[in-house]
């Protein structure tokens, strides 16, 4: 596949993804749990996007331009039901991609979603859920000292600094907590069992 198509068609579906996620906000239809036409869109740009990485590898900066790779980037945060193309996609990044600050953020954010969708501590603090107050908190992470330092190192706030720009946005986006938080854990366990992020129950 030519370099610059790879690319152009990347963008394109990172700009069908962002669409659809501001048609959903301006319906008020976003943060009402994972809407189906958006799962329906993530699922489809992976699918999409595989193919283009079997076809000429991971979409780095040098092969297809940074617009292009962010997209990439952006696609593969997004397809959360698809647990084996985002940790293959991780993989990649390890391996092929150089280490500048810009890719390790990068980096960080993949590892940490992926983490927290496996039921595992995250090491950079990139991800964030409502909590028992009904506030945006960091999912689980390790130690705090440590997970500061490592934002450091890639260039990042502090994760307490991080929390309040989070809460401020969620604000800004009259983001609110749900009302049976409880409930809304329940239906989450049971999406991550059903596209394989967590063995089902016994």
């Amino acid at each position: 596949m030519d370099l610059h198509f790879a690319a152009e068609n990347i963008i394109s579906l990172k700009n069908a993804d962002l669409s659809l996620r501001e048609r959903l906000i301006h319906n008020k239809q976003l943060y009402n749990g994972y809407h189906k036409e958006m799962e329906a869109l993530h699922i489809s740009n992976a699918e999409k996007l595989n193919e283009i990485i079997e076809s000429i590898g991971f979409p780095t900066v040098e092969k297809v331009g940074k617009e292009a790779n962010e997209a990439a980037w952006l696609i593969i945060q997004h397809a959360i039901s698809q647990p084996e193309f985002m940790k293959k996609c991780l993989v990649l990044m390890q391996m092929e991609v150089k280490q500048t600050l810009h890719e390790l953020r990068q980096k960080a954010y993949l590892s940490d979603r992926i983490a927290v969708f496996e039921g595992k501590p995250q090491q950079y603090g990139t991800q964030f859920d409502w909590d028992e107050d009904g506030l945006l908190s960091p999912s689980p992470f390790d130690d705090l000292e440590e997970v500061n330092e490592r934002r450091w190192y890639i260039g990042l706030n502090s994760l307490e600094e991080q929390t309040a720009v989070v809460r401020n946005q969620a604000r800004i986006d009259n983001q609110t907590p749900p009302s049976d938080l409880k409930a809304r854990r329940r239906e989450i366990d049971f999406w991550k069992e059903k596209v394989g992020w967590i063995r089902e129950s016994s």
